[in-house]
C-alpha cells in the first residue's frame, strides 16, 4: 500500500510512527512499553503478563472488563495484547469512520487502568490456565529452558507458574507505574492522517502518563551448553530446537541474507533442509529463522520428529549448514532467494496493520526506520558472499544451546546430536 512515514516526538517523551496511507478504510493502533518478563522482579515474574490481561478491565470510565468490551467493540472494532521477554504490546484496529473512538478508549484503557483484586483474581487463574496448557505443548516448553541455558535471564514455564501465588494488586500497581510512562512509549499508528493529525496528537499529549524514565533493555551474557533433555514419559516422538547466538546486533545487509539463508534452507517445499527431509520422510515440519535483539542475534531451528529418523535428519541440517558456511550456493539459488522476497514483500503490504508491523520490529528495538522504498534494491543486494559470510559467523561464533523434549530412552540420542552440531562448530573455526 502507498504510504508515508514520519517519526513523532511528543513534549512527554513518547516517540512513535505516524504512517499515512491516504486510501486506508481501516486504522490501526500499536503501544509498546518495555515492560515484559525481563523487567518484572523475579518472584513476581508473571506481573507483566497479568499487566497484559488486564489492560481492557476497569478504567476511568468503566466499571469492569465486561462494560469496556461492550463499548468497544460495539462498531466491529478489534483490540489485542502480548507479552515478551522485553515488551508489552496493546493493539487495536477499527474501521475509519470510529477511528477518534477508538484512539481515545485504548489510551483511556492504557494511561487510566483501575486494576481491582477481583479482575486480578479471574486473570490468575486464566494466566495458570494458558500456562499449564503450554506445558503440553513441546516446542512452547523447550524454547525458555533453552533460553535458560545459553545465558538468558528469563523463567521456564514451570518456574512461571510458581511466581503466580506470589503476585498481590501492590505489585501489579507497582510494574505499572514502573513500565507504562511515556519515555518508555512508542507507538506505530497506521491510516489516513488526512486532516487528523493535529487531533491524533492532542489525544496523545493529553493521554494521562507519568514522564517517567526511558527503561534500557537488559543484556546477557551467552555461553554455549550441553545438550538437554526434557523427560517426558507420554511424548510420542521428539521436539528439538537449537540456537546459535552473536552476541552482538546484525546490520540490515545481514538480516537480509539471513532472510535468504532461511528461505534457502528451509522456506518451502524445495528447500535444502525442509525439502529434502520431507521427500525422505523424515519429518513433517522443520523450521529456521532469524531472531534480531538490541545487543544479539540467534540463529534458531526446530521441529518434530520420530526418534529413529532424526540422525539422518541432522545428517542433513549438518551438512547444508556446513554448505552455505563455505559458500556453497549456486547464483541460480540467490536470483530465485531474489524472487521469492520480492513476491512477498509485496504480498505483506496489502492490508494497513501489515505495513504498520513493517517498521514496528526495528523501530521499537533499536529506534530505526526501515526504508519500504528501498526494500526492492536491498533484496537485490543479497549476494552468495553476504549469505556465507554471515552463516561462517554463526557456525564458528555463535553460542550453541541445544534442548529437546522426549522419552527417557532419548537421552543418548540428543547427546550423539548435539556432539554433531558441536563438531560442526569446531570444523568451521578449523577451517575459518
Amino acid at each position: 500500500m502507498k504510504h508515508t512515514v514520519k517519526e513523532v516526538k511528543l513534549k512527554n517523551g513518547a516517540k512513535g510512527l505516524f504512517i499515512h496511507i491516504p486510501d486506508a478504510t481501516v486504522m490501526n493502533f500499536q503501544f509498546l512499553f518495555r515492560a515484559g518478563f525481563r523487567f518484572a522482579k523475579p518472584e513476581v515474574y508473571e506481573v507483566a503478563h497479568l499487566l497484559e490481561h488486564m489492560a481492557f478491565g476497569a478504567n476511568a470510565r468503566h466499571k469492569n472488563q465486561t462494560e469496556f468490551e461492550n463499548d468497544f467493540t460495539q462498531n466491529g472494532a478489534y483490540h489485542n495484547a502480548y507479552t515478551s521477554d522485553n515488551l508489552v504490546c496493546y493493539s487495536a484496529e477499527c474501521a475509519d469512520f470510529e477511528w477518534e473512538r477508538i484512539l481515545d478508549l485504548q489510551l483511556l484503557s492504557i494511561a487510566e487502568p483501575k486494576f481491582n483484586e477481583t479482575e486480578l483474581q479471574a486473570e490468575l487463574g486464566n494466566i495458570k490456565s494458558e500456562l499449564t496448557g503450554y506445558l503440553n505443548d513441546y516446542m512452547r516448553l523447550l524454547w525458555p529452558e533453552l533460553q535458560t541455558r545459553i545465558g538468558e535471564q528469563v523463567l521456564t514455564l514451570q518456574d512461571r507458574l510458581k511466581t503466580l501465588p506470589n503476585i498481590t494488586l501492590d505489585d501489579v500497581w507497582a510494574h505499572y507505574k514502573k513500565t507504562h510512562t511515556a519515555r518508555n512509549l512508542r507507538f506505530v499508528i497506521t491510516g489516513n492522517f488526512t486532516s487528523r493529525t493535529a487531533r491524533i496528537l492532542e489525544l496523545l499529549e493529553t493521554a494521562k502518563f507519568a514522564e517517567g524514565l526511558e527503561l534500557p533493555f537488559p543484556v546477557d551474557n551467552y555461553n554455549a551448553n550441553t545438550p538437554e533433555l526434557i523427560q517426558r514419559a507420554d511424548a510420542s516422538n521428539v521436539s528439538f530446537g537449537f540456537s546459535l547466538v552473536l552476541p552482538r546486533r546484525l546490520e540490515s545487509k545481514e538480516s537480509d541474507a539471513m532472510s535468504g539463508l532461511n528461505h534457502l534452507l528451509n522456506g518451502t517445499m524445495s528447500s535444502r533442509i525442509f525439502g529434502e527431509a520431507r521427500r525422505k520422510g523424515l519429518v513433517y515440519g522443520i523450521f529456521s529463522e532469524t531472531q534480531l535483539g538490541q545487543q544479539n542475534a540467534s540463529w534458531d531451528f526446530g521441529g518434530e520428529a520420530n526418534p529413529e529418523t532424526m540422525e539422518k535428519l541432522f545428517a542433513i541440517i549438518t551438512r547444508e549448514l556446513k554448505k552455505v558456511a563455505e559458500g556453497e550456493i549456486s547464483e541460480d539459488e540467490v536470483k530465485a532467494n531474489h524472487s521469492y522476497a520480492l513476491g512477498r514483500l509485496q504480498m505483506q503490504g496489502q492490508t494497513v496493520a501489515q505495513t504498520g508491523n513493517f517498521y514496528t520490529g526495528r523501530y521499537v528495538n533499536y529506534g530505526e526506520i526501515d526504508d519500504y522504498d528501498r526494500m526492492q534494491e536491498r533484496i537485490q543486494a543479497v549476494t552468495k558472499r553476504t549469505m556465507q559470510t554471515i552463516a561462517a559467523e554463526f557456525l564458528e561464533h555463535g553460542k550453541l544451546a541445544f534442548v529437546a523434549v522426549g522419552k527417557k530412552r532419548d537421552k543418548k540420542l540428543i547427546d550423539d546430536l548435539g556432539q554433531k552440531l558441536e563438531k560442526l562448530q569446531t570444523e568451521a573455526r578449523t577451517s575459518g
